[in-house]
């Protein structure tokens, strides 16, 4: 192991500095047992999951976690950094050193490739390779693209099954050449930016103030960033009637990472992961490219 991935390794254990435990589920009264099992965090008491497990079901700690991206190192090279959540589960973004760029327009809008590992309790693991663009902070992944994630079979001490992540790992590549194909292909689509935004969020009830404040405050907030945005990489500002296939899915990618009121505070990272399963936003990839005339 090299001392930087000795180092992220480190991190990822000190970020994870916790257990999930598995204990029984009961009745009101300790007679009354059940074949059911739930997960706590240790730190929190917090419960982990979407629901209950078996008996048999043994949950993983950070070393498989470790493990994991050190399968996706050897899939990628060498990992220059980590970024680390928990949301029923573990997730990493995964930055490797040497990163492929792809420039959507000039060299100021470009996006680099970011593995995204999610390692749920009770569920299968997944690896994602998603897109990093720097200019808007957006860390977004695009659903309706093959081959960009893999499934990963849950099983507690990952190690032994080195050869095979790494395998599960290197068809990522693949995946980012299909990712970057069909992001050229929304920057080539001209989409009226009122019948995008339409076709994503509807018509608000005239009757229901609420809905029309919201309807407007959306949009306001969605159009704003497609203007900032064209600014910053230095696209002609012009006439915001229009705008590509991909400026419109990174503006609704960005307005639900950054700008969408959550419940609670979550933190950046955590906005991350709300937006990399946003319904919303998976629609907008769809329209990006299915409302091309």
């Amino acid at each position: 192991m090299s001392v930087a991935t000795a180092q992220i390794a480190a991190k990822v254990r000190e970020t994870f500095n916790f257990s999930v435990d598995k204990f029984p589920l009961r009745g009101p009264e300790p007679s009354m047992t059940t074949p059911w099992y739930a997960m706590f965090r240790s730190d929190t008491g917090e419960a982990v999951g979407t629901g209950s497990v078996s008996a048999r079901y043994v949950p993983h700690d950070a070393d498989d976690v470790v493990a994991l991206v050190e399968a996706a190192e050897s899939a990628f090279g060498e990992v220059a950094d980590v970024v680390c959540g928990f949301r029923n589960g573990h997730y990493v973004s995964i930055t490797p050193t040497k990163q492929q760029r792809l420039a959507v327009f000039g060299d100021r809008d470009a996006v680099v490739p970011r593995v995204l590992i999610h390692a749920p309790y009770g569920s299968t693991f997944n690896a994602t390779i998603g897109m990093y663009r720097d200019v808007c902070r957006n860390l977004a992944v695009l659903r309706e693209v093959k081959a960009t994630t893999v499934r990963i079979r849950h099983t507690h001490n990952l190690r032994p099954r080195m050869d095979q992540l790494i395998e599960d790992f290197s068809l990522l590549s693949t995946g980012w050449r299909a990712l970057t194909d069909r992001l050229n292909q929304m920057e080539q689509v001209s989409l009226n930016v009122a019948d995008f935004l339409d076709g994503l969020y509807g018509q608000p009830k005239r009757d229901s103030p609420r809905a029309l404040t919201v309807h407007k405050n959306r949009t306001e907030a969605i159009i704003r960033r497609l203007a900032r945005e064209r600014v910053t990489v230095g696209r002609e500002l012009a006439d915001l009637r229009t705008a590509t296939g991909y400026e419109l899915f990174q503006a609704v990618q960005g307005y639900a990472q950054w700008d969408l009121k959550r419940k609670g505070k979550p933190s950046p990272f955590e906005r991350i992961i709300l937006a990399s399963t946003d319904n919303t936003v998976r629609q907008a990839e769809r329209l990006a490219i299915g409302m091309a005339v």
